[in-house]
């Protein structure tokens, strides 16, 4: 567990003044014992402390206070030995023994007390302690300002205590989870595959230079459960650590932190690999736009893919650690990064990003703001003008005074996944997820997912995906489909109205719409699988995002966007002549149907001409309710006949 940086360094000072000032057998100082035997114990315990031998330093020194329980120097050593072996509440109960032989001996003994309570969560025990040294007013500035500024998170934390949170903690089970060490997860928008971190105890063929290997293991979730974590496997793993991954919310792209490789940068750098079939290829190091002599690790890629956040110690920062991103550019190279400014980062440590596949909710873990003493999770949303609102700490019991980092979300937004030592696991750390409480989930995203394929070979097809905003015009989300399989998932933010875009070369474009807005409680899936159809005389496609006002002719603005879409297609291929047909329900009159559906052709043909196709490309047509693709039985069947069709009548 880590405490603020402030506090930390202090307590630091704090033992090693206060060594300085107990070792008195070395220097031939009086102690404050008259017990020949306990002086010798002590004297022993001195001796394995600067050999650092601290197991029988703290046998000699238990010696010493059984001689003599008064003997102050002694309990000051043996609180901080224990300190050092991590044993943070037997280091409590020797500070209390000493102080209460003389709470004057040594000034700073309050403050480091205090420190240490609030290190394990014993808030009101520390306030107590903190408050009394600001009374005793013996200290030095910087150190009386600690304890001011650790009386805030006392505060805050007791209230936090009194006012808390949903939470309840489940294990992901012994599928996902072993007797090694599971964290860091990373999961897809579907839920159905998660990568993991695992640290395990090293083999033969391990490089690491320490008793533990970390690798990637991966589960698929069947039926509702999930499937034996296994190795993920080269090229992703080696011989070396590999870890803090995330994975693109659609699966396809996994980017990750590695150590020490011949082709690195710093000590740790960045790296990417893209799923083909059901591999994945090399690995590449993201280059020195990103990586830096620093280091680099814990990226979180936008479910756009466009954007990547990640934690970095290069120059330029606000703090020790602090959050960057970086754009791709359209040639598809990272962009210089950009630090995320003191709406997010600290002067202190700013660290695990996760950015919800609704691309407007960041969480992450800083110990450079008012938490419950350690690194606490925090989230923070884009408002109108997309820049980054004022953190929000996620509260009690989800924060504790140890360190909380790497929580992830997943994209329904309900449902938190992270690792914990929780007693009852089944192992040193497991993955565990809990239900997130309303007011600190992100905005809802659904998604739609299938395969793309050759209309005629049947054959899966790498097609390019864009999805796009239609009131703003802005592409959400860009990305391509397995190459070797042709699976896709597209995310789909809630509350928005979105046009889909599916191309590629020698074929027609494939349109569909999604109009969300509004729409906050439908959160089931697309499935569907896209036939491209190849460019030839006869086929059609439907416009599904090309709108006119009810019985109206007249183009929506919105309607731009796909008719732009149309304008590149045939640019990029100058020998296909099309027929612009309009199609209605059969609600009316025939000859009035056929008319509006003639006039709505036309305003198509005339929008492409305008923006310089040339008119001897094209033909427009009305057919009224002639042509019906859906039964006129339902709003929705009737919806789908209303519609603008092209058809390919030379190429």
């Amino acid at each position: 567990m880590q405490r603020p940086k402030i506090l930390r360094t202090i307590l630091l000072l704090l033992m090693i003044a206060l060594l300085s000032n107990i070792v008195f057998a070395q220097k031939g100082l009086q102690l404050s014992s008259k017990s020949k035997k306990a002086i010798k114990y002590y004297e022993n315990a001195t001796h394995f402390y600067d050999l650092r031998d601290n197991i029988p330093c703290v046998e000699e020194l238990n010696k010493a206070v059984k001689e003599d329980p008064n003997f102050i120097e002694a309990y000051f050593l043996l609180a901080a030995v224990y300190n050092d072996l991590h044993k943070k509440d037997d280091a409590i109960i020797a500070y209390q023994k000493a102080i209460a032989i003389n709470e004057n001996f040594y000034p700073g003994a309050l403050f480091a007390l205090a420190n240490l309570q609030l290190s394990v969560g014993k808030y009101e025990d520390a306030g107590i302690n903190y408050q009394k040294y600001l009374e005793n007013n013996e200290g030095a500035p910087v150190k009386l300002q600690a304890a001011k500024k650790a009386l805030e998170i006392v505060d805050f934390a007791m209230y936090q205590i009194n006012h808390p949170v949903p939470f309840n903690l489940v294990n992901m089970g012994g599928n996902v989870n072993s007797e090694n060490y599971e964290y860091l997860p990373a999961i897809t928008a579907d839920e159905q595959t998660l990568i993991i971190t695992v640290a395990r105890p090293r083999d033969a063929q391990s490089t690491t230079g320490s008793n533990m290997e970390e690798d990637f293991y991966i589960c698929h979730k069947i039926n509702g459960e999930w499937t034996k974590a296994e190795p993920i496997g080269p090229p992703l793993n080696t011989h070396g650590n590999e870890g803090a991954q995330c994975i693109s919310p659609d699966g396809q792209t996994i980017y990750f932190t590695a150590c020490n490789r011949d082709d690195g940068y710093g000590s740790c750098d960045i790296y990417s690999s893209k799923k083909i079939g059901n591999s994945w290829s090399l690995p590449v190091n993201l280059g020195e736009t990103v990586n830096t002599a620093k280091w680099e690790s814990q990226p979180s890629i936008s479910s756009d893919g466009k954007t990547l956040y990640f934690t970095s110690a290069r120059d330029g920062g606000k703090g020790g650690m602090d959050i960057w991103k970086t754009i791709m550019n359209d040639d598809g190279k990272w962009c210089v990064p950009i630090n995320l400014g003191d709406s997010i980062n600290t002067k202190f440590d700013d660290v695990s990003p996760f950015i919800h596949p609704d691309n407007q909710t960041l969480y992450f873990s800083s110990d450079g703001r008012l938490g419950m003493g350690g690194k606490d999770i925090y989230f923070a949303r884009k408002n109108l003008k997309n820049e980054w609102g004022k953190p929000v700490n996620i509260g009690y019991p989800i924060n504790t005074y140890a360190d909380e980092t790497s929580l992830v979300v997943n994209a329904k937004g309900d449902l938190a996944f992270f690792s914990s030592n929780k007693p009852g696991g089944f192992g040193n750390l497991d993955l565990y997820s809990f239900e997130l409480y309303p007011e600190a989930r992100p905005m809802a995203v659904n998604y739609m997912k299938g395969k793309v394929f050759d209309s005629e070979t049947k054959k899966s097809i790498e097609a390019k995906f864009e999805l796009i905003n239609l009131e703003t015009g802005e592409v959400v989300v860009q990305s391509k489909s397995n190459a070797i399989s042709g699976e896709f998932l597209v995310c789909l933010p809630a509350n928005k109205n979105y046009a889909l875009n599916i191309s590629k070369d020698s074929y027609l474009f494939y349109s569909e719409n999604f109009a969300l807005a509004g729409n906050h409680s439908e959160m089931k899936p697309y499935l569907k699988d896209l036939p491209l159809k190849p460019i030839q005389i006869g086929e059609s496609v439907v416009l599904k995002n090309i709108f006119f006002e009810t019985d109206k002719f007249d183009l929506k603005p919105e309607s731009k966007i796909e008719l732009g879409k149309l304008i590149k297609f045939l640019q990029q291929n100058p020998n296909v002549k099309i027929e612009i047909s309009g199609h209605t329900d059969n609600v009316g009159t025939e000859k009035y149907n056929l008319t509006l559906s003639e006039n709505r052709a036309k305003s198509v043909f005339d929008y492409l001409v305008i923006n310089g196709v040339v008119k001897t490309r094209m033909t427009y047509k009305g057919y009224g309710w002639t042509k019906p693709i859906d039964n006129n039985d339902t709003e929705t069947a009737r919806s789908n006949n209303r519609r603008t069709e092209f058809k390919v009548i030379a190429n």
